[in-house]
């Protein structure tokens, strides 16, 4: 993996982190810090979903 792949991935990485976050940030009423902990730990999971699924679909 060179240089500009890595930062290619970790750009897709925190796009999607950063989406799913705010969706989920706006879909709740009230932000308690749990809510926030367990928003922010579950979008970053569906963003290693998220890019792991692309790249299965991309890879030949």
């Amino acid at each position: 993996m060179t240089r500009r792949t890595a930062l290619l991935a970790a750009a897709e990485l925190l796009a999607w982190w950063a989406a799913l976050a705010v969706l989920w940030l706006f879909l709740i009423s009230t932000v308690y810090t749990l809510e926030f902990v367990v928003g922010v730990t579950a979008a970053g999971l569906g963003a290693l979903t998220a890019c792991a699924a692309r790249r299965a679909v991309t890879e030949r």
